[in-house]
């Protein structure tokens, strides 16, 4: 190997991996040195490479302690590599615990188990593995050793993630998947909000479900409202403000001239044109609830002793610079969109590109108004969610909010602004050429830097994590793959002359592992696409659910039966970037594609159209055997979505979501992948608004049939009396 294929590997970036079609490909030399360039080394030849891996070497190995190390706490005991100069004697060690109280102990260094010596700089360096013997509790500690005072991070791990009680005893759940923002009600500005979605859970779980599941609930440009798409937020950590519901605002009462406002003719012939449309009019509804919203809060901040307002001042001081960064970030954007210069922070005048300089504390200072305004948004986006949580509790269900963890986020978000040190600027996430994408994918995503993460003893990604497990009892990590590996395009190239990179899996995993028992909340993997070997396998013994799409799991034999889908998995019939029930019985996705010329050439909607029916023909084959269909009867959409679920719900699945696309019989996908403007994606609204829902005979009779094939007890959709197992109704 050359020291550019030596330095590339030490960096993670893989030397070659297995495309769609099952072919193996190599990763450029110039692949790798971009990559490298990206993360900070500069390696045009193998003489540059050769001195950037001395100096990695050197900075390696002269660290006593690593930044962060990673344990689990079982089967123990718990052990930590440090490295000393050849011939160290004692050491002592002592461990701060998260909790206080502290850990000691001594040990002779050239007692521990030998792992590597390396000559540096003519000094003989050992790496020797300390056993801690003492119990530690799980959490964040400091390690620091003497002499030297070297300090580390401590992580000490479960290594699985929680799982409620009911899925640890066998019992099989349902649950309902929503994109919030399409939800219609009689009382919301034109998007779904957070008293919608108290709504729908209280009337999901009056009809035994367990879990809500939604998109992701991430911060979004409110300069730029159109920019739409859940999955390229502005920042990961904070909430989508839009959805807030300013008439469930207690400060209202003290608000009349709000009241008149909201009440004017003029506002309200705009509040009823963002209601009626069949899109999400973004810009609109941000204007209306920016304007009520901006109101509110000037009454608000003229009275600071109340309640009200000392809760919000205990969250500001709870959510910390996380929070207070996102929102200067907002208000800074949004000053230099109005003056129209470029909105994307990389293009800003230079002091403002930094978060902690001079100017942006002086620009903070003098807009401390604005920015107070932008956290307290947060304030009553987190308020709400947790009132939609909490009703979820209150009625018993064993999972309640499931939440969506985008990726990653916009790359002129303020995400990336405020950790800039974290995340890779000269390249994007995106997926290799493959069958369906033949010129590969660039999501248009700016990647965590694995070293960096590591420098900082994960503090990004562990606040990410914190802050999506928030008022949730699921959590779902779109494309988890990345715990493992990510495909990265160097910034400017194809995604042809991307590689994948890899993370250091089991530190992430146990991370997660953590956060996840100290939230109880469980995780679900989306782990579609190009999965590694042996990868699903790992996250199982994590207790990471698969997520196991219906049209997805089939063999040379047609579809899997339910009995062969995993325990420990999520079933679903679809998902945002895919067709609904009814649209890929119709395949109007194809028809979409066709329209747009998604396919490569002229022949592929025909062959799609072939392969489609092909696909419906061995779906019915599938539902006949597992006696959800006999012989003879005509398939349509009503009876496709009746008999589909039942195939879902009998499956060994822990958990089984339905998407609410397919309960009001949408035709059009939510997004279709590989478009921008070119269709109107995150924008279509539900054909019924939350009130006709609930007393829609499909909601019920879906429900009913999880009730019978999973085995468990729902009141009544019309009484409160409970429902025992019956028969899948109305399935032929």
């Amino acid at each position: 190997m050359t020291p550019l294929d030596i330095l590339a590997d030490r960096a993670g970036i893989e030397s070659e991996f297995r495309d769609a079609g099952g072919q193996i490909r190599q990763t450029t030399r110039e692949t790798k040195s971009a990559l490298l360039a990206a993360m900070g080394m500069r390696a045009d030849g193998d003489a540059q490479a050769a001195a950037e891996l001395d100096n990695l070497e050197r900075v390696t190995w002269s660290r006593k302690l690593p930044p962060a190390c990673v344990v689990c706490a079982e089967p123990g005991p718990i052990a930590v590599d440090i490295t000393m100069p050849a011939g160290t004697g004692e050491i002592g060690w002592r461990i701060a615990l998260e909790a206080g109280g502290e850990r000691t102990g001594s040990a002779g260094f050239e007692t521990l188990a030998l792992a590597e010596r390396r000559n540096i700089a003519g000094q003989m360096r050992e790496r020797r593995r300390l056993i801690l013997e003492q119990d530690i509790p799980w959490g964040y500690h400091r390690l620091t050793l003497r002499p030297g005072d070297a300090e580390t991070m401590l992580i000490v791990t479960p290594g699985r993630c929680w799982l409620p009680a009911s899925v640890r005893e066998g019992r099989r759940l349902w649950g309902v998947a929503a994109q919030l923002y399409l939800l219609r009600s009689r009382t919301n500005w034109g998007i779904g909000d957070f008293t919608d979605l108290k709504n729908l859970v209280e009337m999901l779980s009056h009809r035994g479900a367990d879990v809500v599941g939604l998109n992701p609930l991430h911060a979004m440009f409110l300069d730029d409202p159109e920019h739409a798409s859940p999955y390229s937020p502005a920042s990961r950590l904070l909430l989508n403000v839009l959805n807030i519901d300013v008439a469930a605002l207690p400060e209202l009462d003290a608000c009349p001239q709000v009241r008149e406002m909201i009440a004017s003719r003029d506002f309200q012939d705009r509040l009823h044109a963002c209601r009626a449309t069949t899109l999400v009019d973004y810009s609109g509804v941000a204007e209306l609830k920016l304007k009520a919203l901006r109101a509110v809060f000037h009454v608000c901040r003229s009275a600071p002793g109340s309640d009200r307002w000392q809760a919000f001042e205990a969250f500001r001081r709870e959510r910390g610079d996380v929070l207070a960064r996102g929102c200067v970030f907002q208000a800074l954007r949004e000053q230099f969109a109005a003056s129209g210069a470029d909105a994307d922070w990389h293009a800003w005048p230079e002091e403002y590109r930094d978060p902690d300089s001079p100017s942006v504390a002086r620009f903070a200072a003098a807009h401390s108004d604005g920015i107070t305004f932008r956290i307290w948004l947060q304030w009553l986006a987190d308020q709400q969610l947790a009132a939609a949580a909490a009703a979820a509790a209150a009625q018993g269900m064993a999972v309640g909010l499931y939440r969506d963890l985008a990726v990653g986020a916009d790359k002129s978000g303020s995400e990336t602004w405020a950790d800039q040190a974290a995340v890779v600027s000269g390249a994007q996430v995106g997926a290799p050429p493959d069958i369906h994408n033949p010129a590969g994918q660039d999501w248009g995503l700016p990647p965590f830097h694995p070293r960096a993460l590591r420098q900082e003893a994960y503090r990004s990604f562990v606040d990410l994590v914190r802050a999506n497990m928030r008022h949730a009892g699921g959590l779902r990590i779109d494309h988890v793959m990345a715990l493992q590996h990510l495909y990265w395009i160097p910034q400017g190239r194809p995604p042809s002359e991307g590689a994948y990179v890899r993370y250091p899996l089991e530190d992430l995993v146990g991370i997660l592992a953590l956060e996840s028992h100290r939230n109880e909340c469980l995780v679900v993997g989306e782990d579609l696409g190009t999965v590694p070997d042996g990868f699903r396998e790992r996250m199982a013994q994590a207790n990471i659910l698969s997520y196991r799409v219906l049209f997805f799991e089939t063999d040379e034999h047609g579809y899997l039966p339910p009995a062969a889908y995993p325990p420990l998995a999520l079933a679903v019939a679809g998902s945002h970037d895919l067709p609904t029930l009814r649209g890929w019985w119709e395949a109007a996705d194809i028809e979409v594609k066709a329209r747009l010329g998604l396919f490569p050439d002229t022949a592929g909607p025909d062959l799609a159209r072939q392969a489609r029916a092909h696909d419906r023909a061995r779906l019915v084959e599938a539902l006949r055997r597992e006696d959800l269909m006999p012989d003879g009867a005509v398939m349509d959409v009503a009876r496709l979505i009746r008999t589909a679920h039942a195939y879902l719900a009998r499956s060994r699945s822990a958990l089984a979501i339905v998407q609410l696309d397919d309960i009001t019989d949408e035709a059009d996908q939510v997004n279709v992948p590989a478009t921008s403007d070119e269709h109107p994606n995150w924008r279509r609204r539900l054909s019924l608004t939350l009130e006709e829902m609930s007393v829609h005979p499909r909601l019920h009779a879906v429900a009913r049939i999880f009730a019978s094939e999973r085995g468990e007890k729902i009141p009544c959709a019309t009484s409160a009396s409970p429902v025992h197992r019956v028969p899948s109704p109305h399935l032929t």
